[in-house]
């Protein structure tokens, strides 16, 4: 689960630098997408502050498709809202810490079924 969250502060740092672009307030997609990114931390944070792993990690199942989801919209978004090095990372870095979330999942479903 520390692996889990290490890599949710990824997303949250970019739904943080999403939400306080300028580029935010003239996009309601893009504000869609940092909605989302939070909906997902906020799901998972009871379970994350009580060291509940098998309810965070059944959220996180729940919660997965709607983060690929943003992901998938931000990547195609991103390059219509700005070609700033700090957008392009933003979508790198989301996807990183996407594909990693999901390994982690698998590691965890894997030690379940043991």
């Amino acid at each position: 689960m520390d692996r889990a969250e290490r890599l949710l502060s990824h997303v949250w740092m970019v739904r943080t630098f999403l939400k306080h672009a300028p580029e935010a307030e003239e996009d309601p997609e893009l504000r869609d997408i940092h909605r989302a990114l939070y909906d997902v931390m906020l799901a998972l944070g009871g379970a994350a502050a009580s060291g509940d792993a098998p309810r965070y990690f059944r959220l996180l199942t729940k919660k997965l498709p709607r983060l690929k989801a943003a992901v998938d919209t931000w990547r195609d978004l991103q390059p219509e809202v700005s070609g700033h090095m700090n957008f392009r990372m933003s979508v790198t870095s989301l996807e990183t810490a996407v594909a990693e979330l999901e390994r982690v999942l698998a590691e965890f479903e894997s030690l379940a079924e043991e």
